[in-house]
């Protein structure tokens, strides 16, 4: 499927890959699949689907998989097989390129040259598309609006799309995808029907990496099978960690998390030094996320000792991840809080023993 022009700034495409409405192989999720297609085939699909599960698993990747199925069939059939589409079809170019007469799509807005992209779903824009919902679908078909994320949508722009799931028009599908499905409206999800996609197996992701050709199928081995076991089951995170000097980055951050409640000042200051650099927000990043990853692998661990026991580690994780969102709002230094985050896990390690 050829790339848009626009590719660089799309604001949920990872660089370099397909972006999920132009992917065409699917792999893992065969339980989701099939509940699109026993709703197909009987004739009684659910108007609205809620797919939540982690990032970059495939949730937005089958949303549009289930948008191209629905828009290619004919009226009245019910003998779907599979939810396979040809490369070659009209729909599946025109889903590609968003162009379909029957498909919404709501997502952040793209940035421009002279426009940064959008943080939000803005309620104008929900209104907007589901503008098309107002008229009967251009060949006596379905109409689908993909929402991708949910988790961007606006409190005003929830509402807006929450009037239409709550009275949909005739042959109309919402295909919402969400990274916290908990965090929705709960008047959104209950009128959902809802459908968790569990992390890619390791066979699964090896296969979207080989599929997606060089550079990405070329990757070392050892690189490979690193970044798939800090991926948490997710494609797109292992993509994004394909590279070695991330991966060492991981691993000298989670070393020096294993030694706590001993400690190397030493190793903290020339830490918080290289990520205190203005060239650092990605590592930086990387630490707050692999400290994340530790924390809720050692709670889980330990989890036979109580809640009670383990409050000190929760407690100092949530003040972590408080000073971490003043640091970014009031660009802070970052040293005194690295330097001080060590020093208040090793406590909270210690009293958690």
């Amino acid at each position: 499927m050829a790339r848009d022009s626009d590719d660089s700034i799309e604001t949920d495409k990872l660089e370099g890959a397909l972006h999920p409405r132009e992917q065409l192989a699917f792999y893992g999720h065969a339980e989701g699949e099939g509940a699109f297609l026993e709703g197909l085939r009987s004739g009684r699909l659910h108007h609205a689907w809620l797919i939540g599960g982690t990032q970059g698993i495939g949730k937005a990747t089958l949303a549009y998989r289930v948008a191209r199925a629905i828009l290619d069939l004919a009226p009245g059939s019910t003998d779907l097989t599979s939810l396979d589409v040809p490369e070659s079809s009209r729909t599946a170019h025109q889903v590609a390129a968003l162009s379909h007469p029957n498909l919404a799509v709501l997502r952040r807005a793209p940035g421009t040259d002279k426009k940064a992209a959008s943080s939000t779903i803005p309620v104008e824009a929900v209104r907007k598309a589901l503008g098309m919902f107002s008229s009967t679908a251009a060949n006596g078909g379905y109409r689908v609006c993909i929402v991708d994320s949910a988790d961007d949508l606006t409190i005003a722009s929830a509402n807006a799309l929450l009037k239409v799931i709550e009275e949909p028009p005739p042959r109309s599908i919402f295909l919402i995808v969400s990274h916290a499905p908990q965090r929705l409206l709960p008047t959104i999800r209950s009128r959902c029907r809802r459908l968790l996609l569990r992390p890619l197996s390791e066979t699964d992701i090896r296969a979207v990496i080989a599929s997606l050709g060089a550079p990405w199928s070329e990757t070392p081995d050892t690189v490979l099978s690193r970044a798939i076991a800090l991926s948490e089951g997710s494609a797109r995170r292992t993509l994004e960690l394909l590279d070695a000097d991330k991966v060492a980055h991981i691993d000298r951050v989670t070393a020096l998390l294993d030694a706590l409640p001993r400690g190397d000042t030493k190793q903290y200051i020339a830490l918080a030094d290289s990520l205190a650099r203005k060239d650092a927000d990605e590592d930086y990043a990387l630490m707050l996320e692999t400290l994340h990853r530790w924390a809720s692998g050692r709670l889980h661990e330990r989890a036979a000792i109580g809640a009670s026991r383990l409050a000190p580690l929760v407690e100092v994780c949530d003040k972590i991840a408080r000073s971490a969102r003043e640091i970014d709002v009031y660009n802070l230094d970052r040293r005194p809080f690295i330097l001080a985050l060590f020093d208040d896990l090793a406590e909270a390690v210690r009293r958690t023993a």
